[in-house]
């Protein structure tokens, strides 16, 4: 099975100055940092309503609670929001006129909540347009967790943050390279 591509840090900032230049910049950067920074998956990203990111008191959660029915597992999960990821969330909101906490975090043009197949959608044609042909929704999942694989993170500790209940699957999106391996072997 053919995987999304992981994203290099040089990636990401090709994929930002595009989307810079082109309408709906502040969602998208938004939606693909999420997706960079937290491992959420783009159907999870969809489902997203405003008062999962933010508290009564309009401050930026340091985690959102996802519920069952938001999940691809059917299994409730908490996604931890590290600094950079909730900058995202408050800059993105503060452009955002009075959001309601059971508004969708994320709309489309059209003002509507999107499925999962629509984010899948978008996320590919500003992939594509951005010249990563080989990035799909799925690769900023791969890019977060083989980045903290590569940073020395272990196996158990990224499933529990992808949400994975195996290690197994975990352990198919990190992806290994000779420089990772050079490293390995210099530890020694």
């Amino acid at each position: 099975m053919k995987q999304a591509q992981v994203l290099a840090e040089k990636d990401t900032k090709r994929v930002l100055a595009h989307i810079a230049r082109k309408p709906f910049a502040a969602r998208n950067r938004c939606m693909l940092q999420l997706s960079w920074l937290s491992g959420m998956r783009v159907g999870e990203i969809a489902a997203l309503s405003v008062g999962d990111v933010l508290d009564a008191d309009g401050r930026i959660r340091s985690q959102i609670q996802l519920k069952a029915e938001q999940t691809k597992g059917d299994a409730a999960r908490t996604v931890l929001l590290n600094a950079q990821a909730q900058t995202e969330l408050s800059i993105y909101l503060n452009g955002v006129s009075k959001p309601k906490p059971t508004d969708p975090l994320f709309v489309s043009r059209v003002g509507k909540r999107f499925s999962a197949n629509s984010l899948c959608q978008v996320f590919l044609r500003i992939y594509d347009e951005a010249g990563l042909d080989k990035a799909t929704s799925h690769s900023g999942r791969r890019t977060f967790i083989t980045t903290l694989a590569h940073k020395g993170v272990n196996v158990r500790v990224l499933a529990e943050l992808a949400g994975h209940r195996s290690i197994a699957t975990t352990q198919r999106y990190i992806e290994l390279n000779e420089n990772v391996l050079r490293a390995a072997v210099e530890l020694l």
